[in-house]
């Protein structure tokens, strides 16, 4: 499965498309040297694939690349960034 990523200025996503459809989407504000996770939905055909933890993975790799921290907003993206200890080091 290919997340793929796009960011306009301060805003940004990391999404799952399927046909020109989002499927999945975790959405971020920018601000100086963190991004804000403010919300992640995935679509029912893709619940129990683990398809959210990958759009948070993604978001923690992209914070380390580019040296920012993450603040989790959304109440997903928090519970599965303080359930997995290797992703403490963005927080």
């Amino acid at each position: 499965m290919v997340v793929l990523h796009k960011e306009d200025a301060n805003e940004g996503a990391f999404y799952i498309e399927e046909d020109g459809e989002r499927l999945a989407e975790m959405d971020y504000k920018k601000e100086k040297d963190r991004i804000i996770i403010q919300h992640t939905e995935v679509d029912e055909s893709l619940r129990g694939k683990n398809v959210g933890f990958l759009l948070v993975e993604r978001g923690v790799e992209y914070a380390r690349k580019t040296n920012l921290k993450i603040v989790p907003l959304c109440v997903f993206a928090k519970k599965i960034m303080d359930t997995h200890k290797e992703f403490q080091d963005v927080l």
